[in-house]
Order: C-alpha cells, then sequence, then structure tokens
C-alpha cells in the first residue's frame, strides 16, 4: 500500500460550527453501541458453520451484491464479466481477478453514491486497506483482501463479534427447514441469529412455481393442503414451528398494500382456481389483499411483527430476470397510495393492542402526505427507515424532515440494514447514527429540542426503537 486513503471523521455531519459541535458529541454517545440488526438477507448459512469463509474478494465484494453489479451493468458492463451465475447456461468469467480489475477500472462510478460510501468504508475500516482502489491498485489490495479472508479474523464469526452486533435477523421461506437455524441454536447463537417468517412464494399465487411450494409447504407443515381452510392450517402451523425457532417477526413484498377481505366462499373459489393453474391476474390480486387481513390477524395472534415492503416493480429487465433471475438490480419503485389501501387493514387490527405493523415504501412523497398522518394516528402502525434506493445520506435526512414532525419519533421503528453483502452492516448502521445525530443537531440548534433531549432521541434511533418495534 503506498498512498493513504481515508475517510473524513465529520462525514454526514453538516459544516455548521454550531451544529458540527453538539453532532459530533451527539454521535460520540453512539457510535460504539451494539448492532441491533432485526431486518436483512444475510444468509444464516454463513454463519451457522463455524469454519465457513466468505470465498474470494470478488465472492464478498461483487458477485453477490446487486447494489454494486446494478451501477455496472448500467454503464455498459454484462453481468456475465462480472461473475453473475446464470440459469440459462450462458458462459460467466471466473477468474475472479478479471473481475475485480473490472470492478476496479470502474470504481469511479461509484462516486457520491452510497454504495461507494460503504465499499470505502469496508475496505478502509473493515480490511484495512490503506490505497485507493483502482487500475492500477486493484491486484495489489486484491492480494491483501485476499490474505486477510484467509485469516480467522475474518471468518464471518469472528467479524460478527468484532462488528458487535447483538442481534441478527434472516429473512427465510415459509418453506424453509430452517436447519442452519437449528445448528446456530445448538451452538448457543438462537438469540443472537433469528429467522424472520417470509410467505411471498406461498401467498402470490403468480409466483414462480407457486404449485411446486404448496405441495412443498404441505410437507413441512403436515398438513394436506386440498383447500383454503387446510392452507391457512399450514401457514399457522409453520408460523408457530418459526416463533419457536426464535423468530420475532414476519416479512411481506407486495407491490401495492391493497387489502380487501373476501367472502369464504371467494377464498376457496379462487384457491381452487390456482390449484388447478387457472387463476387470473385479479384472483392474484384480490387474493393478496385478503391474505394481508389474514397475515395480520395471525400476528395479533401470535404476537409476531408484521413487515411490509412495497413499491417495488420487480424484474423489470425480462432479457436480464429470463438469464439472470431475480436480485440483479432491475427492480425499480412505482408511485404507491396508502390510505384507501390499508383502510380496510388498519380498521380492523389497527387499534388492536397485540398487533404491530411496520410499513416501508419506495414512494418518498408518500412520507409527509400518508405515512406520516396514519402513523401518527394507529396505534399498531410504526414506520421503517428509507429502504433500497433511500438508504443514503441525503435520503435519511429527507425522512427525517417529512416523518417525525408529524408521526413522531416514538412511531418509527429505528434502523435495519437490509443488506445481503455482510461487511457493509456496520457501515449502513453508522452512517444511520451520523445523519440522525446531524439531524438532531439541527433541532437543538434551531432551539427546537434541547440537548438532553437530543441525546436521548440519539439514542432511540441508534438502538432503542429498533428493539422496541421488533421485540428483541
Amino acid at each position: 500500500m503506498t498512498q493513504s486513503w481515508t475517510l473524513s471523521p465529520d462525514r454526514g455531519f453538516g459544516p455548521d460550527p454550531a451544529r458540527l459541535t453538539i453532532a459530533r458529541r451527539l454521535y460520540a454517545t453512539v457510535a460504539n453501541l451494539p448492532i441491533i440488526s432485526p431486518h436483512g438477507h444475510v444468509p444464516p448459512a454463513l454463519l451457522a458453520d463455524p469454519s465457513a469463509g466468505f470465498g474470494s474478494p470478488a465472492d464478498l465484494f461483487i458477485i453477490p451484491d446487486h447494489y454494486v453489479t446494478r451501477m455496472l451493468y448500467s454503464q455498459g458492463l454484462p453481468l456475465e464479466g462480472l461473475g453473475v451465475p446464470t440459469r440459462d447456461g450462458t458462459p460467466i468469467e471466473t477468474d475472479h481477478r478479471a473481475i475485480w480489475q473490472r470492478f476496479a477500472d470502474h470504481f469511479h462510478l461509484f462516486r457520491g453514491t452510497p454504495t461507494g460510501l460503504w465499499l470505502a468504508d469496508e475496505l478502509i475500516n473493515v480490511f484495512g486497506v490503506t490505497e485507493k482502489l483502482t487500475s492500477a491498485s486493484s491486484q495489489r489490495i486484491y492480494d491483501h483482501l485476499a490474505e486477510r479472508l484467509a485469516q480467522p479474523e475474518y471468518t464471518p464469526r469472528a467479524l460478527f463479534e468484532r462488528f458487535n452486533i447483538a442481534v441478527l435477523c434472516t429473512t427465510d421461506a415459509a418453506t424453509d427447514p430452517l436447519a442452519h437455524h437449528q445448528a446456530l441454536r445448538e451452538q448457543g447463537w438462537g438469540d443472537r441469529i433469528r429467522p424472520t417468517f417470509r410467505p411471498d412464494a406461498v401467498v402470490n399465487l403468480h409466483a414462480a412455481g407457486w404449485s411446486e411450494q404448496i405441495a412443498r409447504l404441505s410437507d413441512m407443515s403436515g398438513v394436506e393442503i386440498i383447500n383454503f381452510t387446510s392452507y391457512i392450517r399450514a401457514l399457522e402451523d409453520r408460523r408457530a414451528f418459526f416463533k419457536r425457532m426464535g423468530a420475532t417477526a414476519t416479512d411481506h413484498a407486495t407491490l401495492m398494500p391493497y387489502t380487501a377481505r373476501l367472502e369464504p366462499h371467494e377464498c376457496g373459489t379462487i384457491f381452487a382456481r390456482a390449484l388447478h393453474g387457472t387463476a387470473t391476474n385479479d384472483d392474484a390480486a384480490r387474493f393478496m389483499g385478503h391474505m394481508l387481513l389474514e397475515m395480520a390477524r395471525m400476528s395479533a395472534e401470535d404476537g409476531l411483527v408484521m413487515q411490509l415492503h412495497v413499491g417495488s416493480l420487480r424484474n423489470h429487465h425480462d432479457a436480464l430476470f429470463e438469464r439472470f433471475g431475480p436480485d440483479i438490480g432491475a427492480d425499480i419503485p412505482i408511485q404507491t397510495e396508502w390510505t384507501r389501501n390499508l383502510r380496510p387493514l388498519l380498521n380492523s387490527f389497527g387499534h388492536d393492542p397485540r398487533f404491530r405493523l411496520l410499513l416501508f415504501t419506495l414512494d418518498e412523497s408518500g412520507y409527509g402526505r400518508e405515512l406520516a398522518p396514519l402513523a401518527g394516528h394507529y396505534p399498531a402502525l410504526l414506520l421503517g427507515p428509507p429502504w433500497w434506493f433511500f438508504d443514503s445520506v441525503n435520503g435519511m435526512r429527507r425522512y427525517l424532515d417529512r416523518v417525525i414532525e408529524t408521526a413522531g419519533l416514538a412511531n418509527t421503528a429505528g434502523f435495519n440494514d437490509d443488506t445481503r453483502a455482510f461487511a457493509s452492516i456496520p457501515t449502513r448502521h453508522d452512517i444511520w447514527r451520523r445523519v440522525s445525530c446531524d439531524w438532531l443537531a439541527g433541532m437543538a440548534v434551531e432551539g427546537l429540542i434541547d440537548e438532553d433531549d437530543a441525546s436521548a432521541m440519539a439514542l432511540d434511533c441508534a438502538t432503542r426503537l429498533a428493539q422496541r418495534a421488533y421485540k428483541l
């Protein structure tokens, strides 16, 4: 390493001297607190085997991270050349040094983006890289990273401890046997790494392989699914199993937050058509609207927190979906209406003290217009943090500006990193802590809150809100 590469100690803070002084003081009180990671997509297999490693630098930083590959693809780099696995047999690059070189050649594309900040923080503060990543430094840095990744201090388990993660929740299909979580529990990690129940593949009638997933749901639950009633019973059985395995939450992804109750005979008729492969698009939309109500009812009964992620039109690029499958960076936000769509669910359960619903949006225009007023009224409703495209310094600032005045901080759910990139967890939480402290410092400078209140609110933002929201 020949050049100095560092990050500003005041990153995420505004330049006003009075605000900066307070922001630094607030941040110092929360910077080293344990990480609560209540929602994300780290595979439990990564942590279930104490000897598991990350593979090569390309395996860790590039191939599985659609934030990275999306940017590179947008500038003309084919995904095959980045080693992204295909499902149609198209050959891909297998030389990980070559993949890393292409990444380094285009690292400048990430300037000014949250991904660029995450990557720089990971390379500098996690892996001790001191030379900026460029075409010329690429292979030296690859060697440095490969050497680190071969050391026992850089296994996933070792970094989990170094990152000071108090609890991490994965996201797991309703039909998952949770074998890795069982292994973690047997090793004494069950309270620190928990599953989350994700039933999308068996609730969305047009999900790929829905019939096969229903058969698997039947096998895993021990319930013969022959009609809607037995289907509900199988889902309840799986939820109970997840809860026994330490789950505190469910997670649901829909295009729109439409909810409406179907009559019992309609549920049965639509489900029967689905079993025979003749369900229509209208059937699927109406069924999903009813099933969100069913899932809310189940959450009120079993206490699992219900998360609802809305507004991503997934797999927008048809040809890439056919070649590579989902989660390759071709998911695009759409405009979302909440007030009318959620009214049936909130009228049924929004006041139920047993129920908790966390909402996530990709339509920022809804924060002040609908989401903050809804959260400011319904006791069961909390707003999740800025998500996906808005998990950024400016996205966090916009969120705090648009939500807190109307909803109040107590009606939000703190922060979660929602990441597949394990090494990015500490930097994502650090950015949130920095931005929230800076925002609170601005409130203090303007005389809207005093510094004692700002300090308490900084602690809420860092850990306490997420712990309360997810019952951790």
